[in-house]
């Protein structure tokens, strides 16, 4: 529609009766709503390059003045016909023509002045260059991180990933605030008719290459977001994952809440869940739910925090509505209460159902408490006398919260997962209470599970507490708006690949860098080897471009470029993560808390690489120059461990996870050399011949999975094509 919609007004320039004609039968039509989510698929995103090399045959917009705002220039997308050398530098012919009737238009201008742009369709050969590595984590898979566009960026992992991922955990731009997101190179801004239709097309373009990118036989999805899209999302996400199981969390982010004059004070975020083929939610030793005094935010959390957890009482009446008297034999029965102190005095035994239960005798000095709703409803009690009985002896029941005015309380027991716990030693118990019943608190590291609750009420998923001063201890004085609590995205990630130690996570929108963290935090616990790839930008934030403009600085430039997210916040942040030291080589003050508390200075045992994606140039595919570019695609694809094979050679190359064939002369050797080793899990073959291909892979060892390689390296790659 927003597409029809400028075009009318162009019509209207010329013919305004044809365009109201036009416009009546647009608006019927619009009526004829499908069922479900519609949105309209707007003309997808084209990407700026800023610092890509300006070649023939581009396509490049105009970079404003030095200090302008970008708005004032022309915002065109102009094809570079020819580059030429002056003594101010070079300077590029540019043509452009908006349709195929119209005069072409033509213009000079510097190629300092111009930055390269990427359309939908446009064909892209991307590479990836290493900026830089931690390695203290020893034979571990590396932890990646990629600068790129996250559209690209996924579409160039369904090489190395599809299919192969088991979580993807993502917090996209929840589209509530000024330049809160981009959509075409511009903030969109929140009062646009079309916000709402844009953020949705934006994201179901991602969601479907993240699909691909799932494992379907057991992965997760994770998406975070707030009321403003949170009914558009689940919509979206019902339409692109019909073979999901979708489930929803709110967790509390912030108990003080964001003030709203006249509205209800904002405390809560909400977590998608999608769960696919055999996935499935993994309790943990939280319910997500606890009291009120365990989430206090006050200068007790360490205490609070170090607390042990005490055993949980589960109140014996049931509540279901099945569950009424007369539906089951055996469990409608009175349990006297000694009247002056609301202890146990006896259990009675059943009676029939058609016998008033005010004919049951009463011992001296009690009062008969039966499984009644407030309302009366007579229900049943969740265990048989005997059963009761038994465990009241062992100190499994009780009475709380004993009102002596009404002679009112409540009966409440153990469960019998909890008393199996008890026996094997999972729950201390460290001495009785007078009524008798046992009292302890959980053992420290058993593994005690329970499962988790919708409404989750955490004081380490404060976005302050775990976000904002994990941050600032790690890079002290740099600043990143909303950081997610690195506590909560563990907690979820623990959820869904908790019990796999080699899982892949994914995140691209990748911000600061939590997700990569939080699996770090998650390997530490369980001696674990689970990796991550992170996808993240170089976007400087709204408020410090304008504060570069007037320095005369732009997009592309060193000192711009030097404060965007993936280099300022990103990068540093992760670093000082693993090693346990800032930017500035001191010690990182402070210690993590909650489930494994230890000083952040002490870092991970952890390997992480940082990579920039390239855009290269289609003659170096041509003439099989562009290997290095993608090396790194082929070690990721092969597992991220070890040794890189960086350049093409005679013959071929074995690392420590993979082998790369580059001359069939060769071939012989290479299969040779496999067989001695049972590292290797995968080898690149490059040929276009298929008659070698597969006779090469005829001949492969069994554990060693082949990969074909063309001799044009990067056409194995290209991406934005419209294929996806």
């Amino acid at each position: 529609m927003s597409t029809l919609s400028n075009l009318l007004r162009q019509v209207g320039q010329k013919d305004p009766q044809l365009a109201a004609d036009l416009a009546r039968e647009v608006e019927a039509l619009s009526r004829r709503r499908r069922f479900g989510l519609n949105f309209e698929r707007h003309v997808p995103e084209t990407v700026d390059l800023p610092g890509r090399p300006v070649r023939k045959g581009d396509k490049v917009r105009f970079l404003a003045e030095r200090g302008a705002r970008p708005k004032s220039v022309d915002q065109r997308i102009w094809r570079v016909v020819g580059l030429t050398r002056t003594e101010s530098g070079r300077v590029a012919t540019l043509t452009r023509q908006d349709t195929s009737d119209a005069e072409v238009e033509t213009a000079t201008r510097s190629v300092d002045d111009l930055v390269v742009v990427a359309e939908f369709r446009d064909a892209i050969f991307p590479g990836l260059i290493s900026t830089g590595k931690v390695e203290r984590g020893g034979e571990k898979p590396f932890h990646s991180v990629i600068n790129a566009e996250n559209y690209h960026a996924l579409q160039t992992l369904l090489f190395t990933h599809e299919g192969k991922v088991d979580a993807i955990f993502i917090d996209p731009p929840y589209n509530t605030r000024d330049n809160d997101w981009k959509y075409n190179n511009d903030y969109v801004d929140p009062e646009d008719d079309y916000a709402h239709s844009k953020w949705l097309a934006f994201m179901e373009r991602r969601l479907k290459l993240a699909k691909r990118l799932l494992n379907p036989e057991s992965s997760a999805l994770i998406v975070t977001i707030d009321e403003k899209e949170v009914l558009r999302l689940g919509l979206l996400l019902e339409q692109t994952f019909p073979e999901a199981a979708i489930q929803m969390v709110t967790s509390v982010i912030s108990a003080k809440g964001a003030v709203r004059r006249g509205k209800f004070s904002r405390v809560e975020e909400h977590i998608f869940f999608l769960t696919f083929g055999g996935a499935k939610i993994h309790p943990w030793e939280s319910n997500m739910l606890p009291s009120y005094k365990e989430t206090q935010e006050d200068e007790a959390a360490e205490e609070v925090e170090a607390a042990p957890k005490p055993i949980e009482w589960l109140g014996l009446r049931r509540r279901e509505p099945s569950s009424v008297r007369g539906s089951r034999p055996n469990q409608f029965y009175p349990i006297f209460v000694s009247r002056e102190d609301g202890t146990l005095h006896s259990i009675g035994d059943p009676i029939d159902d058609d016998v008033d239960r005010s004919a049951v005798p009463t011992p001296a000095g009690t009062v008969a408490l039966w499984p009644l709703k407030p309302d009366g409803t007579e229900m049943l009690w969740g265990l048989t006398p005997e059963v009761l009985r038994k465990n009241w002896a062992n100190g499994y029941a009780r009475v709380k919260n004993w009102k002596p005015a009404t002679a009112k309380g409540t009966i409440y027991y153990l469960p019998s997962g909890t008393i199996e716990r008890i026996r094997k030693g999972e729950i201390t118990v460290t001495g009785r209470a007078a009524d008798g019943a046992v009292e302890g608190h959980v053992t420290p590291d058993s593994s005690i599970v329970t499962p988790p609750k919708r409404v989750w009420n955490m004081a380490s998923h404060n976005a302050e507490i775990g976000g904002t001063s994990i941050l600032s201890a790690l890079i002290p004085k740099r600043h990143f708006p909303y950081p997610k609590s690195l506590f909560a995205v563990e907690d979820i990630l623990r959820f869904v690949v908790g019990p796999k130690k080699d899982a892949l996570v994914v995140d691209f929108f990748g911000g600061s860098g939590t997700t990569a963290h939080a699996v770090m935090r998650l390997n530490r616990q369980d001696d674990g080897s689970r990796s991550s790839i992170i996808v993240t930008n170089n976007e400087v934030s709204a408020n410090e471009q304008a504060r570069l403009r007037t320095q005369g600085l732009r997009p592309g430039d060193a000192e711009w470029e030097r404060l965007g997210i993936c280099d300022f916040i990103t990068k540093p942040r992760l670093q000082a993560a693993v090693t346990g030291l800032t930017p500035e080589g001191e010690p990182v003050k402070g210690k993590y808390r909650f489930a494994d508390p230890f000083p952040m200075s002490d870092g991970f045992d952890e390997n992480i690489e940082f990579f920039t994606m390239t855009y290269e140039a289609p003659r170096a595919v041509a003439h099989h120059r562009s290997f290095e570019a993608v090396a790194p695609l082929l070690w990721l694809k092969a597992g991220a461990r070890g040794r890189r094979i960086e350049k093409a050679r005679d013959g071929f190359d074995i690392a420590d996870s993979y082998g790369v064939l580059f001359d069939m002369d060769y071939s012989y050797d290479f299969l040779t050399a496999l067989a001695e080793v049972d590292r290797v899990r995968m080898a690149f073959i490059v040929t276009d011949d298929d008659r070698s291909f597969q006779m090469v892979c005829s001949e492969l060892p069994g554990h060693v999975e082949p990969v074909r390689l063309y001799e044009s390296y990067l056409t194995n790659f290209t991406i934005n094509t419209g294929r996806e």
